[in-house]
C-alpha cells in the first residue's frame, strides 16, 4: 500500500549569516519586547508549483523574519483524492502551518490575503485574519472591520479579539499599508526563483 502526500514544502529560514540560493538576508533582529505582525501568503507558479511565504515585521514595518517554502506540487491523483478539501489542506496545513512553526517570533496577529490560507487557524494558537481590498466586498462579513483601503476579517475562532486586533492594526496601518507586505513576499519569492 502506498500513500499519496504533497511533494515539496521544505522550509527555509533567513538569518543574517545565511546567504543561500532562494533566500533573502534580513537586517532586522527580533527582540521579545517589540510588537510583531505576521503576513502569510502563497504564490502559484505554473512552472514550479505553490510557494508559501511568511514575513514578520515590527511596528514600523521593518522585517524581523522571513520564511519561505520550496515549491509544493500537486499531482492529478492528489487533486482527485483531496477534492474540494485540497486548497484548505495545501494552504492551511502543508504550507501555512509549516511556515508558522518555523518562526521564532510570535506576532500579535497573522494576516493573510488568501481565503484558503485561513485554514491555518486550526494549526496555530495565533489569531489569524484575512485582509481584502474594498473592491472585494464579497469577502467582507459582519465581523469585518474597515481599515480605510481594506477590510480585515478575523477567523471565526478569533472574533472575541476583534477590538484588540483592530487597535493593534491601526497602529501598524499608520506606517504601512496592510496589503504592501504581501507584495514584498511575492517579490522575494519571484527573486528567489531567478537564482
Amino acid at each position: 500500500m502506498s500513500s499519496i502526500g504533497l511533494t515539496g514544502g521544505s522550509i527555509g529560514r533567513v538569518t543574517d549569516d545565511q546567504q543561500q540560493a532562494g533566500k533573502l538576508i534580513l537586517m532586522g533582529q527580533s527582540t521579545q519586547a517589540e510588537t510583531a505582525f505576521g503576513f502569510l501568503t502563497a504564490v502559484e507558479s505554473s512552472n514550479h508549483g505553490v510557494f508559501g511565504g511568511y514575513l514578520l515585521v515590527d511596528a514600523i514595518g521593518r522585517p524581523i523574519e522571513f520564511h519561505c517554502t520550496t515549491p509544493v506540487k500537486v499531482s492529478r491523483a492528489q487533486q482527485i483524492l483531496y477534492g474540494a478539501s485540497l486548497s484548505g489542506h495545501l494552504h492551511g496545513q502543508q504550507i501555512g502551518a509549516a511556515l508558522l512553526a518555523e518562526a521564532t517570533t510570535s506576532p500579535v496577529v497573522v494576516l493573510t490575503d488568501q481565503t484558503a490560507m485561513l485554514s491555518v487557524r486550526p494549526h496555530t494558537s495565533l489569531p489569524v485574519a484575512l485582509v481584502c481590498s474594498r473592491g472585494e466586498n464579497d469577502e467582507a462579513s459582519d465581523q469585518s472591520f474597515d481599515m480605510g483601503d481594506v477590510f480585515v476579517t478575523p477567523h471565526s475562532d478569533d472574533e472575541d479579539n476583534i477590538k484588540a486586533m483592530h487597535v493593534r492594526l491601526e497602529e501598524l496601518r499608520s506606517v504601512v499599508e496592510l496589503q504592501e507586505p504581501f507584495e514584498r513576499i511575492r517579490a522575494a519569492i519571484e527573486e528567489a526563483q531567478r537564482h
